[in-house]
């Protein structure tokens, strides 16, 4: 286990999705792939409240339309049944039709209400959905306290690995437990878009509040990732608490809100870099780490601009401290910066200040931009703002990926 600092969170190394009290997982092969699980379902023993946020795609994917539809008319869900390989996006009226078909066959197969299924599909656009094979998987996946790591594979496209974070923190003297899984390796740039992220925690609080804290989180992770500037059709973060853990219920008000919304915050940041770390292709994980802007808005648009330019990436792949790509990167953002008195360091050594080139050593920059994780440091000195943003490097093996990747 691994500690947190201000609030006594807990990271539970072996958790997962289903470690929070009433809940299971499971995934199994339905043959949308040609070999490896593609079907994936997630459960609470007890209908759950339910937040949500979704791709500001203007093409959102019928997937979405259905799951909005189950929340608004119940304001809980039970169940989340996730296909990967094909999309069911840009498919007209049948995919949504295929859409409901999903979540109705999943309410018959499991007598549980239509309004209590959250749907969510991953992988090709444009393609319709072999809703036989959905059938099949409605029919045969299982959600069990042991099937996490199945239901984790399952949601898995490009991917090269299962994300999952747990932590746990007190909550009026009682363990409450946060757990995700997440998918995304391509097409990473949210401003909510590109991954599948599941949340659930045993926690009690209502939708609305559950809301608002899973908003406050992603704006700080989900939302500060990259790996290609691209985005999808797709995606959401939908986050499941069902209230079996019986401390008072928590709203801004609780003393222990904070630690609940740190804990989130935790889960979702964790998910987030896992995610940036598994780019398509990528050698290494970036971390870039601006302070001293205006606002920690301004903090995280330069952030999020250094990890998503691609000179920067391409720069760091070949383990070249050309720091004047992170010059130009914070250069075209729209936040208040002067030239004359920012710096920038690269794993701790000094390379750029008050408008003018350090003397820094070259050969210690390669070395410390050759390991697998490697941190970029801006300082502003224009106000208290903060922000830090995730990325991955830029290599050959991300072109080969996306160059074939109906094939």
């Amino acid at each position: 286990m691994q500690s947190t600092e201000a609030y006594k969170i807990e990271r539970i190394e072996e958790g997962t999705i289903s470690t929070p009290v009433g809940f299971s997982a499971g995934g199994i092969h339905s043959g949308l792939r040609r070999a490896k699980k593609d079907f994936g379902l997630l459960m609470s023993d007890q209908p759950a409240s339910v937040a949500a946020v979704y791709t500001q795609s203007h093409f959102q994917a019928p997937p979405l339309q259905v799951t909005k539809e189950s929340i608004e008319e119940s304001g809980q869900i039970q169940a989340v049944v996730v296909n990967s390989a094909i999309a069911n996006a840009c498919t007209g009226e049948q995919g949504l039709a295929n859409a409901y078909k999903m979540r109705e066959l999943l309410s018959q197969q499991l007598s549980i209400s239509k309004s209590y299924i959250a749907v969510a599909s991953t992988g090709v656009i444009g393609e319709q959905l072999q809703m036989d094979k959905i059938e099949h998987g409605t029919q045969h996946v299982q959600a069990t306290k042991n099937g996490a790591s199945d239901f984790q594979q399952a949601i898995l496209t490009t991917d090269t690995c299962e994300k999952k974070a747990c932590y746990q923190v007190d909550i009026d003297g009682k363990t409450v437990t946060i757990a995700g899984a997440a998918k995304g390796s391509g097409m990473i740039h949210p401003n909510m878009a590109t991954m599948l992220g599941f949340i659930t925690t045993d926690a009690s609080i209502s939708s609305q509040h559950l809301q608002s804290a899973l908003s406050v989180s992603i704006e700080k992770s989900f939302n500060q990732i990259t790996v290609d500037g691209e985005t999808s059709t797709n995606d959401m973060v939908l986050a499941l608490a069902n209230g079996r853990i019986n401390h008072q219920t928590l709203t801004p008000q609780h003393s222990e809100w904070p630690a609940f919304q740190q804990a989130l915050q935790q889960v979702c940041e964790d998910l987030a870099k896992q995610i940036a770390k598994d780019g398509e292709g990528a050698t290494k994980l970036i971390e870039v780490n601006v302070t001293g802007a205006v606002s920690n808005e301004e903090a995280r648009i330069i952030a999020k601009n250094v990890v998503g330019s691609n000179l920067v990436k391409t720069a760091i792949y070949g383990a070249d401290a050309n720091w004047g790509r992170i010059v130009g990167a914070i250069g075209y953002s729209q936040a208040k910066v002067n030239a004359d008195s920012c710096s920038i360091s690269i794993e701790g050594q000094l390379v750029f200040s008050d408008g003018t080139p350090c003397t820094f050593s070259e050969e210690q920059a390669k070395q410390d931009l050759s390991k697998e994780e490697v941190t970029i440091d801006i300082e502003l000195y224009e106000g208290s703002g903060t922000g830090t943003a995730w990325g991955c490097d830029l290599t050959y093996d991300y072109v080969k990926i996306n160059a074939s990747y109906r094939t």
